[in-house]
């Protein structure tokens, strides 16, 4: 089977697979990290295929929506896979790239680096940045019942992979026990430079909300 046929056919995959899903989840999230991925991987030398599929895959069936179950998305990821008769050594890199992309994953162990994973992980992690960042953030914090701000809740500090999913928070603690970390956090060159924009409105976005909090 073509390249450009199991692209297309995993794309259809996922809009029916997350046509239901969390509006920061959603396809069109699949859809801006896929793009993204793209741009970067434009830059480096990669497997475009395997940047293109983990990147379409990655959120298949996120863990936070499967009672913290990580093995879900990576055997859905590989049965699709599997059908689209892809050889074992291409299944496996976008396996891994679906079992080490998250935030919460690199809380908790070292993971094989790759080209392909580092490209899709910033991707990733661009669009929780910025105005798209801010966003799901707020609607995933509605989602969850979380309150938006508690100037009596400090943000976590030496989290783990399940603290940093089970203990309380607020949305606006999201942006310093994550959001605001991530830029520092880039693989690539260039996602390091797509970052910084998305950084500082970020910056200037807590700022605001913070003066406005105290009825500035």
């Amino acid at each position: 089977m073509l390249s450009q046929e199991i692209i297309k056919n995993t794309e259809t995959y996922v809009r029916e697979q997350l046509q239901q899903a969390e509006a920061g989840h959603d396809w069109w999230h699949i859809f801006r990290v896929w793009r993204l991925a793209r741009k970067i991987a434009e830059q480096e030398t990669a497997n475009l295929l395997v940047v293109e599929l983990g990147a379409l895959l990655h959120d298949i069936a996120d863990a936070k929506f499967n009672q913290g179950d990580d093995r879900i998305g990576q055997e859905k990821a590989r049965v699709f896979l599997k059908q689209q008769q892809l050889d074992d050594l291409t299944i496996e890199q976008v396996v891994a790239i679906i079992r080490d992309i998250s935030y919460s994953t690199s809380l908790s162990r070292k993971v094989l680096r790759t080209k392909e994973l580092d490209i899709v992980q910033d991707a990733d992690r661009l669009d929780a940045m910025g105005a798209i960042g801010i966003a799901r953030t707020f609607s995933y914090g509605g989602f969850k019942g979380h309150a938006m701000h508690n100037p009596h809740l400090p943000p976590r500090t030496n989290l783990t992979k399940e603290t940093y999913r089970k203990e309380e928070t607020t949305t606006l603690n999201h942006f310093y026990e994550k959001l605001l970390i991530l830029r520092d956090r880039m693989n690539t060159d260039t996602g390091k430079q797509l970052a910084e924009e998305r950084h500082q409105f970020m910056q200037l976005f807590v700022k605001q909300f913070l003066s406005e909090w105290e009825g500035g």
